[in-house]
């Protein structure tokens, strides 16, 4: 087993609110998400992000990469636990192939603190 693939992390998937007239809005029900382990993979550091406006925010990026060949059921809006961090999917979800083939799967993920 390569050390670089030595992370577990935890997908977090919340589906949207319906609202009293039967309508899908686009909000979270993060209190009924449904959660999934998954293991062998790696979680780096991206670039970071710094504002010292009235408000000083940090925007912490991190990149989540799989093994070769497997890829996970992960998508933009779901958040992801890692490294004692709740992280946000940040853009799509990259799925690489080779020769037509998966090769492996990336997401850039971030957290927003301040």
């Amino acid at each position: 087993m390569s050390v670089h693939y030595s992370q577990t992390v935890v997908l977090v998937r919340a589906p949207f609110v319906v609202d009293r007239y039967g309508n899908t809005t686009s909000v979270r029900d993060w209190a009924n998400a449904t959660r999934t382990t998954v293991r062998r993979v790696a979680v780096q550091p991206d670039a970071s992000t710094e504002d010292g406006g009235d408000r000083p925010v940090v925007v912490s990026g991190w990149r989540l990469i799989t093994r070769r060949g497997v890829d996970i059921d992960l998508a933009p809006g779901d958040r992801v636990v890692a490294l004692g961090r709740l992280l946000d999917v940040d853009g799509d979800v990259a799925r690489w192939t080779l020769s037509g083939r998966h090769h492996h799967t990336e997401a850039r993920l971030k957290e927003v603190s301040g």
